[in-house]
């Protein structure tokens, strides 16, 4: 059996286990040490990032606070107890008091004896109603009331989406209305003006109606004017064989009726008074003419044969357009009968002088210029009523230009010259020929120039 160890054996072993205790003793302090160092440098990453988060807070508080004071509307921040919490620069600026004299006040007390009510009810006793244009005042500095604002009042939630209290934001409306003032004023005076261009394009309209109808008249009246001075003298002749009949004698009758021509005289009386009276009905065809083109029954609408129309204006618009040296077109016209539309005939006597003056100013320059006017019947299923009466203006001017395509019938758009247009023609036109419930286009014609084509419905004529 085995013997225990003798004292010598033990005496032996205690260098050894010291030397273990001591190993296991620095052992535990590196890792204390590590420890303490792991901490430390987890420490100094937290301060860092802390002072990190502060600088950001800083920062979005610096950028709230200037966003606040760039406001121009005012801004009141009220908690649930109805007293005010913040505001911005713009309220300072309105009433004249510091920050200090209205945070913890009650919101009523910043309120006029006339504006308190609704709004500070409801900054007292929030809910998740919303008010909306509330007029109110607020005091000033001075004891007075400001200008009116406009408030909007709504609630303001905490992160947990609970009511913490309302935000009332608020424009100054005195300015507001100023400028509503100043707009509406400049929209009267531009409406003033359109009406005094529009009265001035109407006159120059009229301006070519009148010299057309000048012209017109000019024919009848001088060749009546004439046939009246010759009856005159045959009356003076007549009157002087009456006269001798009952003083002389048969022979000497007849001999100064011979020297008197009064056969022949009463010959050329029946054709000088047919003359007379086809001159008398010319003139009395267009003044009528004139009355059935008359505006002065703008509410007036009747069937009339467009046709008759075009060619009236045609007709008139080359006569008073068409002086000096300008060269007459070579005229194509093609309108047949039977073109009835309901309207008044004034409107389209309008529309198509303008088409055809317009188309007249194109073929000014051209060596041989074309004018044709084109109208019948078609049928378009696309359109309600599908039967349509369309007419087409064309010349074989310059035609126009593709940027000006979308803007020919915009008012005041114009590329004639300084005091020959006002650029009302076309938009004016168009207008009238949508009020007859039609269209009224333009295009470039494949073999050159512009085409300008109107579509009215057609009236039955059975």
């Amino acid at each position: 059996m085995s013997t225990p160890p003798s004292l010598r054996d033990k005496v032996g072993a205690v260098p050894e286990v010291a030397l273990e205790l001591g190993h296991l003793q620095e052992q535990v302090w590196v890792e204390v040490i590590q420890k303490m160092e792991q901490v430390y440098s987890d420490l100094i990453r937290y301060e860092i990032g802390l002072e990190e988060k502060n600088a950001r807070l800083e920062e979005a508080q610096a950028f709230i606070t200037s966003v606040l004071s760039s406001m121009s509307d005012v801004l009141i921040v009220c908690g649930l107890d109805g007293h005010v919490q913040q505001v911005n620069q713009a309220v300072l600026e309105m009433t004249g008091l510091e920050a200090g004299a209205l945070v913890g006040r009650p919101l009523e007390d910043l309120l006029s004896d006339g504006s308190r009510g609704t709004l500070a009810e409801f900054s007292t006793r929030p809910s998740t109603a919303v008010l909306r244009e509330c007029e109110v005042r607020l005091l000033c500095a001075d004891g007075g009331a400001s200008d009116v604002v406009a408030m909007n009042c709504s609630l303001r939630l905490d992160h947990r989406g609970r009511p913490e209290g309302t935000v009332l934001i608020g424009r100054p409306v005195g300015e507001l209305r100023r400028a509503y003032a100043g707009l509406a004023q400049a929209h009267a005076d531009l409406k003033q003006a359109q009406q005094t261009l529009i009265q001035q394009e109407k006159m120059a309209s009229l301006g070519r109606l009148v010299a057309g109808v000048a012209h017109e008249l000019n024919n009848p009246i001088s060749f009546v004017n004439g046939n009246v001075h010759t009856l005159k003298k045959y009356m003076a002749r007549i009157s002087q064989y009456l006269d001798a009949v009952g003083r002389d004698d048969p022979q000497t009758c007849a001999a100064l009726r011979r020297t008197l021509r009064l056969d022949a005289i009463l010959a050329d009386v029946p054709e000088l008074i047919e003359g007379t009276l086809e001159g008398a009905e010319r003139v009395t065809d267009i003044v009528r003419s004139l009355r059935r083109l008359s505006f002065a029954q703008p509410g007036a609408s009747e069937v009339f044969d467009l046709a008759e129309v075009v060619q009236t204006a045609l007709q008139w618009t080359l006569k008073g357009t068409l002086k000096g040296t300008a060269v007459m077109p070579s005229l194509h016209l093609d309108l047949g009968g039977g073109l009835l539309v309901r309207g008044q005939a004034g409107q389209m006597h309008q529309v198509m002088t303008n088409l055809i003056h317009n188309a007249l100013d194109a073929l000014e320059g051209c060596v041989d210029p074309i004018l044709d006017i084109v109208g019948g019947h078609v049928d378009d299923p696309g359109l309600s009523p599908p039967c349509r009466v369309r007419v087409t203006v064309r010349d074989n001017g310059a035609g126009i230009q593709p940027e000006h395509l979308l803007r020919v019938f915009d008012p005041f758009f114009t590329t004639k010259p300084v005091g020959r247009g006002t650029g009302l023609g076309l938009w004016i036109s168009y207008g009238l020929v949508r009020d007859f419930g039609g269209s009224l286009t333009v295009g470039n014609d494949a073999a050159g120039g512009a085409v300008f084509t109107i579509d009215l419905p057609a009236v039955n004529n059975t």
